[in-house]
């Protein structure tokens, strides 16, 4: 029989190929996971949290893509303010393929006992809708849905009309000059989505209805849609982008808003990114929590295995073959986490199409997606490594003396050189994913920033801790005098629950601070120079005599008015607008037309910060102010030129000077004001605003109706309705933002959990050691509680500052809205923080407490 022997440059080379890492890593969790189910959770929900927001948004991106020519009601759309399209235009779209023309504007609708309510009108064609279905109760042909029958026009009404007029199938209603009878109500639109937000409940009339009110005037601001449909065998996207193209060679001045059926609500799309991308944040703000809690749980675990690492160094293993060892011990528990956790949240998109699909008013097309997955892997993976780096790198120094003296491994030292390098890598690594993949650069830069200056303080605020605490004059109370020392002593659990606590309660901080925030100048008071109302499309010619009706009809009011014009901005200092590299701030100035003013006064609410203001009696050349942070967005300086597309027409004007605008008070301004005769002969409306000096419900319906009697073409908005529909989408999207921290905040408390859980060995030593010396169970107890307490309180005050202030520079920053601190909030969590911290604290340190003294001194 022969004996085969390994070579010692073969038993070298296998054992660094990593098959040998891998058994002994295996081989040694057999035991089972003790130490290591925090761990895993951490990275579950962390990984979760980040899966589960990327799979939803790509599954509503899908969804949105593939009904795009739903959505869009066709395969491009032409979109003109204003005015409807000449002659030339629509015999360009008609020899393109199928057109379907409707016709959007707000109007006041009044009910057979005079009640008002305001509407937003959708005046369709007989081709309505050339894709998709209209759902209504009772099921019509749209063609007898909108007859003229019985000296009256059908209409289908939103159901919430209805509820509010207290109106019924077959009952009238009078718009302008023009009388409908309702009869149907409208349950789903195919194209509602492409069109936003609207500000009062839908009311769908013919075209010829639409005439029929007299509200059509020049310069009402009424927004005119021209689907057009190709024919079914050039029906693609290339055939969509050819129509788009040679509609701008062919008709350059005409200056619609032009979308394809690959981006049939850009701003929805937008809004989705941004949305997902701070939910992402969150999550990963989770993940970043849970890091806190794999560096216990390594540490821990390293601590345990100190003999074990030391009877491998003794059979002849290296430093260098340990640490191989365990860390591959990390990467398996982090991705069996990882699974876990994209398993949760690749199933999200599934269950949320289960159980709310009927109710969604997006399309959601669930399915699995691996790129949104595999990131998720990779951030659980990295975020694993980098924290669990830290502690791995001491297996190297474990001394082979470990085997007879526990005391000669020091409790603390910095790893080696190429530990840290390979963990700088990994963060690094991390980091670059971050802030490449972001849609937004710039906050992904600033979170990133953020947790590392969090990290820095929080590790800063345990260290002046303990410095702290060992420098205190000693104490005659026991108690006292024992939560001191604990707080300070070798192996504290001062870093680990600062570190567990901090970063969660700093993110749950924030995003309460926000929500607060939110609520309060969406929800609750409006600010108090805000309007009572807005009215708009006052023809030009009556403006005078509207504003002297106003003054009559609400004495001790305060009145505004401003001629208004939409216009899209083509070009800017020689650049076209698609062409120009705007920042995420000012971006959406070049996406849709804007309302636009002339005027010889400085608008209220403006404060000029360059160039001087023309004068009421300027004549020169046109001359254009812009608001200061779109004309730094945009490259923009004094003496620049601005095209603007008017009904049709490019209008050219320098820039004479940039503004800065109180958009808090609501009132009437704009981002782009025109000196007075740059709008020469234009045909425009005017827009008002109230201010009551006693709001009420009563003066409002009161005011409404006498608007709506003297003047049926003027549309009456409540701003109070307006922000009630504003905030109600904030809180749709506030409980999805306090879900995602929920996730924050589990894992915050799990790291604590797992960190005091890490020193449960100590706490048993202690208390043991006490009790024979003749500590009392009480006594311990109130120690121990001490020293959670002044832990927590401290975490707790660094929270509520970090999370106030990011709270502020988002509010401020990024939204533009006034920030006001929320002390009850904040309160809140400083209450929440300190029952969890002693919460966990004594429930672990009851069951050391319980432990009998004997069998422990036994095993010293």
């Amino acid at each position: 029989m022969t004996l085969a022997v390994e070579s010692p440059a073969a038993a070298a080379h296998r054992r660094h190929t990593g098959v040998l890492p891998l058994r002994y890593a295996m081989r040694e969790l057999r035991g089972g996971l003790r130490g290591f189910y925090v761990f895993i959770a951490c990275i579950a929900l962390g990984v979760m949290a980040i899966a589960g927001v990327g799979s939803v948004a790509a599954s509503l991106s899908d969804g949105l893509a593939h009904e795009g020519r739903t959505l869009l009601g066709g395969d491009v759309s032409f979109v003109l303010f204003q005015r409807e399209a000449k002659p030339a235009e629509l015999a360009f779209l008609r020899s393109r393929g199928q057109v379907s023309a409707a016709a959007t504007l707000r109007a006041m609708a009044r009910a057979a006992d005079g009640r008002l309510a305001l509407v937003e009108m959708k005046a369709v064609d007989g081709a309505y809708p050339m894709l998709g279905e209209l759902t209504l109760n009772p099921r019509l042909a749209i063609s007898d849905l909108l007859a003229k029958r019985d000296g009256a026009f059908g209409a289908a009404a939103d159901p919430t009309l209805l509820a509010r007029l207290d109106l019924k199938i077959g009952d009238r209603v009078t718009i302008g000059a023009a009388t409908f009878e309702i009869r149907s109500a409208v349950e789903a639109e195919p194209d509602k989505l492409a069109g936003g937000i609207g500000f009062g409940p839908r009311f769908l009339i013919s075209d010829e209805a639409l005439q029929a009110t007299a509200l059509v005037q020049p310069g009402s601001l009424v927004r005119w849609n021209y689907r057009v449909k190709l024919p079914d065998d050039a029906a693609s996207d290339r055939a969509a982008n050819a129509l788009i193209d040679d509609s701008r060679t062919a008709l350059p001045e005409a200056g619609w808003e032009i979308r394809s059926r690959a981006n049939a609500s850009p701003q929805l799309e937008r809004t989705i990114s941004r949305f997902t991308q701070f939910l992402s944040l969150v999550g990963l703000a989770a993940l970043l929590v849970g890091g806190v809690g794999v560096a216990n749980a390594v540490k821990s675990h390293i601590d345990r295995r100190v003999e074990v690492i030391a009877a491998f160094k003794a059979l002849g293993a290296t430093s260098g073959d340990v640490f191989r060892i365990y860390l591959t011990q990390v990467v398996v528990l982090a991705g069996v986490g990882a699974v876990i956790g994209m398993a949760a949240g690749a199933a999200l998109p599934f269950i949320i199409v289960g159980l709310f699909g009927k109710l969604l008013p997006l399309p959601i097309t669930p399915s699995l997606h691996a790129g949104e997955l595999s990131l998720s892997l990779i951030y659980g993976l990295l975020t694993a490594l980098a924290f669990g780096l830290w502690p791995l790198g001491r297996v190297h120094d474990v001394p082979v003396a470990a085997l007879f003296r526990e005391a000669v491994i020091a409790e603390w030292h910095r790893p080696r050189w190429r530990y840290l390098a390979l963990m700088a890598g990994v963060v690094g690594l991390l980091i670059a994913i971050v802030i490449l993949l972001a849609f937004d650069k710039r906050v992904a830069t600033v979170f990133v920033a953020s947790s590392v200056v969090v990290f820095a303080l929080l590790r800063g605020i345990a260290a002046m801790l303990m410095a702290l605490a060992r420098r205190l004059p000693r104490t005659r109370l026991t108690m006292l005098r024992l939560a001191i020392a604990n707080i300070h002593r070798v192996g504290a659990l001062t870093p680990s629950v600062v570190l567990s606590l901090g970063l969660g309660l700093a993110v749950l901080v924030t995003i309460t601070q926000i929500d607060g925030n939110l609520r309060q100048q969406f929800l609750a008071a409006l600010p108090e120079r805000a309007p009572s109302f807005y009215f708009i499309d006052i023809p030009a010619n009556e403006a005078e005599h509207f504003r002297d009706f106003l003054a009559q009809a609400v004495p001790q009011s305060t009145i505004e008015d401003v001629p208004m014009l939409r216009g899209r901005i083509v070009a800017a200092r020689g650049v076209k607008a698609e062409e120009l590299k705007a920042t995420t701030d000012a971006e959406w100035v070049l996406q849709s037309d804007r309302g636009l003013t002339y005027t010889g006064e400085i608008p209220k609410g403006s404060k000029i910060v360059e160039g001087e203001w023309w004068g009421t009696d300027y004549a020169g050349p046109p001359l254009v102010s812009i608001e200061k942070k779109i004309a730094d967005g945009l490259n923009l300086k004094l003496g620049d030129e601005i095209v603007v597309n008017v009904l049709g027409r490019d209008i050219s004007a320098r820039i004479g000077n940039t503004r800065t605008i109180d958009w808090q008070g609501l009132g009437i301004n704009f981002v782009l004001v025109f000196s007075p005769n740059a709008f020469k002969g234009a045909p425009h409306t005017h827009i008002a605003t109230l201010t009551e000096a006693h709001p009420g419900a009563a003066g409002d319906a009161r005011i409404i109706k006498q608007v709506a009697d003297h003047f049926p073409m003027v549309t009456s908005v409540r701003v109070r309705e307006v922000m009630e529909t504003i905030g109600s989408v904030i809180t749709n999207l506030t409980l999805a933002i306090r879900g995602a921290s929920a996730v924050t905040l589990i894992s915050a408390i799990l790291v604590l959990g797992g960190a005091l859980a890490a020193g449960h060995r100590h706490r048993v030593y202690d208390a043991v050691i006490l009790k024979t010396l003749g500590a009392t169970r009480l006594r311990l107890l109130g120690a121990y509680a001490l020293e959670y307490l002044m832990i927590g309180f401290a975490t707790a005050v660094f929270g509520v500052i970090a999370g106030s202030v990011a709270a502020w520079l988002i509010v401020t920053r990024l939204m533009t809205l006034s920030f006001a601190w929320q002390v009850g909030s904040a309160t809140a969590v400083v209450i929440a923080a300190l029952v969890v911290t002693i919460g966990l604290g004594l429930a672990g340190t009851l069951l050391a407490l319980n432990q009998k003294p004997a069998s422990v001194l036994r095993n010293l």
